[in-house]
């Protein structure tokens, strides 16, 4: 969840860690520091509790000249947020640096053992032990430190690390926690994310667990498995560019992202169809496999679990195979069942969610098959998984999920088509119809984006209100799931979000006439289910705002403020009816005085417990 980067070069390294760490603030953090060495045998750290901001103020008026460094926001998880807590970290002599990204699950073992052997500690983290361990293992060669420690450290771990007397020299490794390697004519980059390296190049390796990777200023960097050997991973070319991480003249990347809709929804869906049939590249499992599975079980986190939610509606319906839907850190955790002929699919924006990259491992020592829904090209789920399907939302940098989440449900109905084709339960005129119906989406959603003026009316009824209701059924349910989300996440408004049915079963006595209700009533089978749930939330005093199909006039008379979408199948109405509670949480959080890109406590890309 912290954000590391590295940069050794020749030009000063001052710049490129304050830019990288910029870029790198989506991650969610709470302290940023650097370290840069001076090539002298010395070295500057610099830390600051709050934003980056905060940090390049600090180091605004200093002279650094030095052409290596590191840098780091945190993420508190060992220890409060303070500047004695901050990375980088050293060791007692001075002359190492720690940045690190995860937890050291057994760093209260090392810290006392580092203790007794004589070593002081400043601070409360679990990251320290390391420069600590480090200084023990070093004999004049910071990669064979780096290599003797390893076997030491237990819990995942992204980490970069400098020494004085290796001036033009950084050592990076990781284990379960995402490390991008980047190299251009005149420097070489490391970094949690694409995003800090960008402007440096698009050519990227993801480094495999246990890989030491040594970067020189050179613009060169070599890598090493655990044995020492030197290994020669693939490079993986990124279409993104560093325009990809600007705003475009938006006010927030979340609006930016929301209005990137219609093009994600069309490039996620282009060249999936020939000859009337689904194609999906990357799938390794063959059709007779695939047709010989009994069981589907979908494992993610978030918003990537509200995915799976809708994939599981279009799955039983169209393939008739059962569809479980699992939180990821639920699955991990107990004795799920599942057997080689289960299909597990894990969804992930960042390909780096650590419980469900658990769960993946635990499904594959059952012998379960697992496909991978990600948007990250190179990603360690990539790797984990029989086959991928890659959601093409592009670099999203608002911590709160939107046009990954539209990417993702795009990409899962496509899946859920593929397995109705492979099963024959849809034929081609059927498959080639749905995927027609999909390509009207992008002009649907850029219809609601257009007319945002119902969207402005909605969020004044939320006003200053300590709560919010969202009801559907269906599909429409789990639309309202991902709503109440994006609410509570940006705007820090309490909301929960309900079957419309069970209303009656318990929630209804949270209505009073202060209390807003979001209710999703499109067209579909229980349309007239929900117009009546509307009536009796109406009728003991709700404000009630409706989510309707164009054309509703039932539905706009008996709320209070209305919402229309374009007429779309129910069963791809996820996508549409998403949209405009995305824009509603935007506006309430604005009108609140929220950051909407990044929100307190939170970070785009979950990679601890």
């Amino acid at each position: 969840m912290c954000g590391i980067v590295g940069y050794t070069g020749s030009k000063p390294a001052k710049d490129a860690l304050i830019n990288g760490l910029s870029m790198l603030e989506y991650r969610g953090y709470d302290s940023a520091g650097i370290a840069v060495l001076d090539g002298l045998g010395g070295m500057d750290v610099f830390r600051a509790v709050g934003l980056v901001d905060e940090l390049k103020q600090l180091v605004a008026g200093e002279n650094l000249t030095g052409v290596t460094g590191i840098g780091h926001t945190r993420w508190a998880t060992h220890g409060k947020p303070s500047r004695i807590n901050a990375h980088p970290h050293r060791d007692c002599s001075g002359k190492i640096a720690v940045v690190h990204n995860g937890i050291i699950e057994n760093f209260n073992e090392l810290r006392s053992e580092l203790i007794a052997r004589g070593h002081h500690f400043a601070s409360e983290t679990d990251t320290e032990v390391i420069p600590h361990l480090l200084e023990e293992a070093y004999q004049g060669d910071l990669k064979q430190a780096m290599l003797a420690i390893l076997p030491r450290l237990q819990g995942a771990y992204g980490l970069a690390c400098v020494h004085v007397d290796h001036p033009d020299e950084i050592v990076a490794v990781r284990k379960e926690s995402p490390l991008v390697v980047g190299c251009s004519a005149d420097c070489a980059m490391v970094a949690s994310d694409t995003p800090a390296i960008l402007d440096v190049t698009r050519d990227v390796v993801y480094p495999e667990d246990d890989t030491v990777v040594v970067l020189h200023s050179d613009g060169t960097a070599q890598f090493f498995d655990a044995t020492g050997a030197e290994v020669h991973p693939k490079t993986v070319h990124l279409e993104w560019d560093q325009n990809a991480a600007k705003k475009d003249g938006y006010d927030d990347y979340m609006d930016k992202e929301i209005h990137e809709q219609p093009r994600v929804v069309s490039d996620t869906l282009k060249g999936r169809l020939k000859d009337g049939r689904v194609v999906i590249d990357g799938l390794e499992l063959d059709e007779e496999d695939i047709a010989a599975l009994d069981r589907v079980v979908i494992v993610a986190c978030g918003t990537s679990y509200h995915a799976g939610l809708v994939a599981k509606y279009l799955i039983e319906a169209w393939a008739r195979i059962p569809c479980d839907v699992e939180i990821a850190s639920e699955f991990r955790y107990r004795d799920p069942i599942v057997s080689p002929s289960t299909l597990v699919i894990a969804i992930t924006q960042s390909g780096e969610t650590a419980d469900t990259l658990a769960a993946v491992q635990l499904a594959r020592t059952y012998g379960a098959s697992v496909f991978a829904v990600t948007n990250r090209l190179g990603s360690r789920v990539t790797r984990e998984c029989d086959g991928v399907i890659y959601a093409r939302a592009g670099l999203e940098i608002s911590v709160a999920a939107t046009k990954s989440f539209l990417a993702q449900i795009t990409a899962l109905t496509l899946l859920a088509e593929y397995l109705a084709q492979v099963r024959h339960r849809f034929n081609r005129s059927q498959v080639r119809m749905f995927y027609h119906s999909m390509l009207e989406l992008p002009q649907q959603i850029q219809q609601i984006l257009d007319h945002p003026e119902p969207v402005r009316r909605a969020a004044d009824l939320i006003g200053d209100a300590t709560s919010a209701l969202f009801i559907g059924r269906g599909i429409g349910y789990v639309v309202c799931m991902e709503g109440a989300l994006k609410l509570k996440e940006i705007s820090y408004v309490h909301a929960e979000a309900f079957a419309a049915g069970e209303i009656k079963h318990g929630p209804i006595a949270l209505v009073t006439e202060q209390t807003p209700v979001v209710a999703v009533a499109v067209h579909s089978p229980t349309r007239e289910k929900t117009v009546s749930n509307i009536l009796e939330l109406k009728a003991r005093g709700a404000r009630v705002i409706g989510i309707a199909t164009e054309g509703d006039e039932e539905v706009e008379r008996i709320c209070d403020a209305t919402i229309f979408i374009p007429r779309i199948r129910s069963t791809l109405s996820a996508i549409t009816a998403s949209v405009p509670l995305q824009m509603l949480a935007r506006l309430v959080a604005i009108d609140r005085g929220c950051n909407v890109d990044k929100p307190r406590n939170l970070a785009k890309s979950v990679t601890v417990e």
